[in-house]
């Protein structure tokens, strides 16, 4: 699927897997079961250690290394590390191979540079485990505006005899994913209400699971989307981790329903693995 000019290759289905791959930035948002295609990712980032979002991350390792793939960059929680360290100890005493990778701890407060040129920077979420989502930021040059009425020589000369900075860097949330959450990080992080491209997940949907019990599990239910709509600034939205128990047409109809227009306009839902193709 394509979403405001961003490629979006996903899988999300609550406690089983998910991996959202973003092809264009080559990277991907945890690895699930590991799907083939996640293979060709070179980046993944982790959000927290729960099977389902990181089960597959030596399968990953292992089998880059097999079609001669360079070693892949794993941006960690900075709390995993140990353990995942540990883990990897273990796959190459029973695997006998390397499993060449490069572990990147990182928490809120911290940011990386992608190979494809934006800053992923952490934030927390609010989960049963530590858990943390990450935003990602385009950065541009952009002419101050006591300049703009210079000519092309002019801010040369500005620029390159003189010494002077005539450009500020300009910044914006391209995506953000929130990884497994309650609803409160849509209100303690603006980046998650402001990116472009917001990818939430939505376990529950109707009185199956209370928003009680699902705020016990650490999940978001539909009905809180619905009381905090107003919220949300960006573009796009892709509702992942709905629970198997409910069929794509469920889905679909709950959110026709619950959603006011103006959001639901904005929001599509991951439907694979529910009985249906994505929509």
């Amino acid at each position: 699927m394509n979403l405001k000019g961003i490629a979006v290759d996903a899988i999300s289905i609550g406690g089983l897997e998910t991996c959202i791959q973003l092809p264009g930035f080559d990277l991907a948002f945890d690895i699930g079961r590991c799907p083939g295609s996640s293979v060709h990712r070179n980046t993944v980032l982790f959000t927290h250690a729960h099977i389902d979002h990181m089960g597959g991350i030596t399968w990953h390792s292992a089998t880059r290394s097999l079609m001669n793939l360079t070693p892949p960059t794993y941006l960690v929680p900075t709390e995993n590390v140990e353990a995942i360290e540990a883990l990897f100890a273990a796959a190459r005493r029973l695997d006998h191979s390397e499993l060449p990778h490069s572990l990147v701890p990182v928490g809120p407060g911290d940011e990386h540079r992608l190979a494809c040129g934006l800053v992923a920077r952490p934030f927390r979420s609010v989960h049963v485990v530590p858990c943390q989502g990450y935003a990602l930021w385009q950065q541009k040059k952009k002419l101050k505006p006591e300049y703009s009425g210079l000519s092309g020589p002019e801010i040369r000369d500005l620029r390159v005899v003189r010494g002077v900075e005539v450009t500020d860097t300009v910044e914006e949330p391209v995506v953000a994913f929130c990884g497994d959450t309650r609803i409160e990080v849509l209100q303690r992080e603006s980046v998650v209400r402001e990116a472009r491209v917001l990818i939430l997940e939505c376990t529950f949907i109707d009185d199956r699971v209370s928003v009680e019990k699902c705020r016990e599990r650490g999940h978001v239910h539909l009905d809180e989307i619905v009381k905090h709509a107003d919220l949300f600034e960006n573009e796009a939205i892709l509702l992942t981790h709905f629970s198997a128990r409910y069929q794509a047409d469920e889905i679909q109809k709950a959110l026709d329903e619950k959603l006011p227009p103006s959001l639901r306009d904005r929001v599509t839902p991951l439907l694979n693995g529910h009985g249906g193709v994505d929509g």
